[in-house]
């Protein structure tokens, strides 16, 4: 094929098949159009507004959290029963107390909606009351009301939670597991040797990059260089980065790839690295089971997701390097506090290394 031939087959192939996150973010605003559906009228002014500065997940998660507000409110408020939640006034907001927003916050640690139970630790009334800060915050700075109740509510204390990675030797036993697949049941052997150059080069590349489980799946076959060992990844916010690793993810990355050339994938999966068995790209909740089913064999003490696969690397390259600001960076976090929050206890070790070090008198 010369390539001319090459071009026009490779713009077909554009044609069919829009990028992945090009298809993910069309979903969520087909979703996030749907929750501002069932919100008051005026909530779309505060959405159009936040457009610029945030993702489209984001303003999906605001959207949900904002609706669990005004759905409490038509069902215990007498006068908010008799509308509609989409016929809200704005003035309602000014007509909710601070107590009243308490009362709401003691509501959501546990309700039942649609025949569902649904409950929020300290972690989840923290995001609904921080959303519905930043949406009364929004309308008072703009002076379309003249009071904000939400000020005036302490956000919850949250108590720090241990934060679970696997160890060195667990990290070993995980990917000898995944080669081998000796411990796992006669049914899950017999998809084993289909599946295990493509689930022993996802396991090797999130615990040798520590890349999102979504940045994952995302992956297209032309982001990845082997020349110079580095992967393209889409970060949360549309931000695209390269992010390297070693030999280990090489080797395994470099026997799958010859496993996937020869797999024709499914039309809109023809770009996809990683493939499903049935030879679509392959989803986030598939990649959550397959971790699960492996470090299952490996720990029963430690609840493994393919995040605590990301805080394992996170570890590994802290205890490395003791540089926070790299580890920061190559886990795509904006704010370094977010990373020094996840890792103080390596940060309290390191310190407690230092009385070593200094000696008052000779021995």
């Amino acid at each position: 094929m010369n390539r001319a031939s090459q071009r026009s087959c490779d713009m077909e192939v554009n044609v069919k098949e829009k990028a992945y996150y090009e298809n993910v973010n069309k979903k969520n605003e087909l979703r996030l159009r749907k929750l501002l559906g069932e919100l008051p009228s005026f909530c779309r002014q505060y959405f159009i507004a936040m457009e610029a500065t945030t993702s489209s997940r984001t303003r999906i998660a605001y959207a949900y959290d904002i609706g669990c507000f005004f759905d409490y409110l038509h069902t215990v408020n007498p006068v908010c029963q008799k509308m509609d939640v989409t016929d809200f006034p704005i003035t309602l907001l000014e007509q909710i107390t601070p107590m009243d927003i308490e009362e709401y916050l003691s509501y959501l640690k546990y309700y039942e909606k649609n025949g569902k139970e649904h409950t929020n630790d300290e972690r989840g009334l923290k995001r609904k009351l921080s959303s519905l800060r930043s949406f009364y915050h929004y309308y008072y700075k703009h002076e379309l009301i003249q009071n904000d109740p939400s000020v005036k509510v302490d956000i919850p204390k949250i108590h720090d939670k241990t934060i679970v990675r696997l160890d060195v030797d667990e990290v070993a036993d995980l990917l000898d597991e995944v080669e081998s697949g000796e411990s796992l049941t006669a049914h899950q052997q017999k998809y084993h040797e289909k599946t295990k150059v493509r689930d022993l080069a996802m396991l090797t590349l999130m615990l040798g990059t520590g890349i999102r489980v979504s940045e994952c799946v995302g992956l297209d076959l032309n982001d990845v260089d082997f020349r110079n060992n580095g992967i393209k990844v889409h970060r949360k916010g549309g931000a695209e980065v390269v992010v390297y690793f070693g030999d280990e993810v090489r080797d395994a990355l470099t026997e799958y790839m010859i496993e996937r050339q020869k797999i024709t994938a499914h039309d809109g999966s023809i770009n996809a690295l990683f493939l499903s068995m049935q030879n679509k790209r392959i989803s986030v909740r598939s990649v959550e089971n397959i971790v699960k089913k492996y470090s299952s064999l490996v720990t029963s003490l430690k609840h493994i997701t393919p995040h605590k696969l990301r805080s394992t690397y996170g570890t590994s390259l802290y205890r490395e390097t003791g540089d926070i600001y790299l580890v920061a960076s190559v886990l795509g976090h904006k704010d370094v506090n977010t990373t020094r929050k996840h890792y103080a206890a390596l940060e309290d070790d390191k310190r407690r290394s230092a009385a070593k070090y200094v000696k008052l008198r000779e021995p």
